[in-house]
């Protein structure tokens, strides 16, 4: 019971905080796709590199259970569905995390969105004894494979490094890349656009 209540406390502050930095908003995520603000950019890559330097550190240091982290095998239907949840983000400016925020916030466009999301997996649920038949999910290069090394993993890591160590790595070049990035790519601050 004390796992589910943190569990939700841990939810809702997420949550908040995605909401006060503006990713349920799909203004905000739709200037960050045409690069015109990128604070909500900066913002993900900072926690991306916050939360992976945590988690690989604390697991080097033994304050981390890996048996609660597992690795998914990668096949055809993961990259076909990336594609679709980024077109779909890009379109509607919401992904799952993020529209579940912006209904929660009170957001009306959203409550479609998550409508949406429920029949979309409804109908894979249902669908799903042909998409396996396809072959879509048959796994690929390997199927399961990480970065680096696990030790006692039953696949194989890319680099003889730790893993632990590449996560690390990775969460402050992250976390670099925060500070590096300019607040926007295209377009001129403080220029008004003129009225058509």
């Amino acid at each position: 019971m004390t796992h589910i209540l943190l569990a939700i406390v841990l939810g809702l502050a997420f949550g908040v905080v995605l909401d006060r930095v503006g990713a349920s908003n799909p203004s905000y995520i739709g200037k960050m796709l045409n690069l015109t603000n990128l604070n909500l950019a900066k913002s993900i890559l900072l926690a991306i590199g916050v939360g992976s330097v945590l988690m690989f550190a604390g697991q080097r240091l033994g304050l981390v259970d890996v048996g609660h982290m597992s690795v998914k095998a990668a096949y055809v239907g993961v990259f076909i569905g990336g594609l679709m949840l980024g077109a779909g983000w890009a379109l509607s400016g919401f992904c799952p995390g993020t529209g579940v925020v912006a209904a929660g916030a009170g957001r009306r466009d959203a409550l479609f969105f998550v409508a949406g999301g429920l029949l979309g997996a409804a109908a894979y649920m249902v669908t799903y004894p042909a998409w396996k038949a396809s072959g879509l999910l048959d796994p690929v290069g390997g199927g399961k494979v990480t970065l680096g090394a696990v030790p006692g993993a039953t696949y194989d890591g890319l680099m003889a490094l730790p893993g632990d160590v590449v996560g690390i790595v990775l969460g402050l070049g992250f976390i670099a890349l925060a500070f590096a990035l300019p607040e926007r790519i295209m377009g001129q601050p403080g220029l008004a656009q003129p009225a058509e």
